[in-house]
C-alpha cells in the first residue's frame, strides 16, 4: 500500500462503495481525511468513529447545490488548514428517458451534469487556487469506462458528464503543472457497490461477469488501491492520464 502519512485528503461520496474503501485505504496508508457524504450519516459516522477524530472528520454537502460545494471546500480546508489531495468520487446514476417530457429530460441532465461535472469542477478550481498557494497538490477524478465506450440510452447524461470529467483533468494536468497540481483520472468498469448494482436481476449480474474476462464484478477496493497510489504522489509523471480498474472488460 502507498504511503500517506502527513497528508491531508478530502474525498467526495466516501461513505459507501468505491469512496468507503478509498477512505478505509487512505486511514490505514496514514492520511488524515474529510469525508464526504450526502445522506449516508450513519456510514459516514460508523467510518469515522472507527478512524478518530484526530484523523478523520465527516461532512454532510449536497452536492446538487452549488453553495453546499462551497461550503464543504471551506469547512474541509478550515479543519486542518490544509488540503493535499482531493478526490472526486461522489456521482449520480439516474436514468433519463428519450421519450420523457422536455421538462424531465432537462430536470435529469441537470441534475447529473451538477453532481457529476460541475461541483467536480467547482472543487478543483478551490483546490488549484490553494494547491499555488502551497507549493502543489494532487486532484483524483473517478470517472467511467462509460466516458470511453459510451452507456446504454437511458443513460448518456451519465457518460456525457463522465467523459467531461476526464476532459476536465487532462486540461488541469496540461494547464498547472508549472504550479505543482498534478490531476488524474481513474476510471472504473462495473464495480459491485450499491449504485452499480442495486435492482440489477440476477441474469444481468451474471452477464456482467461473463463480459469481464476476470469472471467478476470489479471489487472496490481494486479501485481503491489506484486512488490511494496515485494519491500519494509518487506518479509525478503519470500526471493527466487515465487509469482502468475494470477486470479487462474495456481496454483503450
Amino acid at each position: 500500500m502507498a504511503e500517506l502519512s502527513g497528508k491531508i485528503i478530502l474525498m467526495t461520496g466516501a461513505s459507501r462503495g468505491i469512496g468507503r474503501a478509498a477512505f478505509e485505504q487512505a486511514i490505514a496508508a496514514g492520511a488524515d481525511v474529510i469525508l464526504h457524504y450526502g445522506k449516508s450519516h450513519d456510514q459516514a459516522a460508523e467510518l469515522v468513529q472507527a478512524a478518530g477524530p484526530e484523523r478523520s472528520l465527516a461532512i454532510s454537502a449536497d452536492l446538487a447545490e452549488p453553495d453546499e460545494v462551497t461550503r464543504l471546500w471551506d469547512a474541509a480546508l478550515a479543519w486542518k488548514g490544509r488540503i493535499d489531495v482531493l478526490v472526486n468520487n461522489a456521482a449520480v446514476y439516474e436514468h433519463a428517458d428519450v421519450d420523457w417530457e422536455l421538462d424531465a429530460w432537462r430536470a435529469s441532465w441537470a441534475r447529473t451534469l451538477q453532481i457529476n461535472l460541475q461541483a467536480p469542477g467547482d472543487l478543483c478550481r478551490a483546490a488549484i487556487h490553494h494547491y499555488r498557494a502551497q507549493g502543489g497538490g494532487i486532484i483524483v477524478n473517478v470517472a467511467s469506462r462509460g466516458a470511453f465506450r459510451g452507456e446504454s440510452e437511458r443513460y448518456v447524461h451519465y457518460s456525457a458528464s463522465k467523459g467531461a470529467l476526464v476532459s476536465l483533468t487532462r486540461s488541469i494536468a496540461r494547464s498547472f503543472a508549472k504550479d505543482g497540481v498534478l490531476a488524474y483520472t481513474v476510471s472504473p468498469g462495473w464495480t459491485a457497490t450499491d449504485m452499480a448494482t442495486q435492482g440489477a436481476s440476477p441474469e444481468v449480474l451474471a452477464a456482467a461477469k461473463i463480459e469481464i474476462p476476470l469472471g467478476e464484478i470489479t471489487p472496490p477496493e481494486d479501485v481503491a488501491e489506484v486512488i490511494t497510489f496515485l494519491s500519494s504522489g509518487r506518479a509525478r509523471h503519470a500526471t493527466g492520464n487515465t487509469i482502468d480498474v475494470c477486470g479487462g472488460s474495456y481496454m483503450r
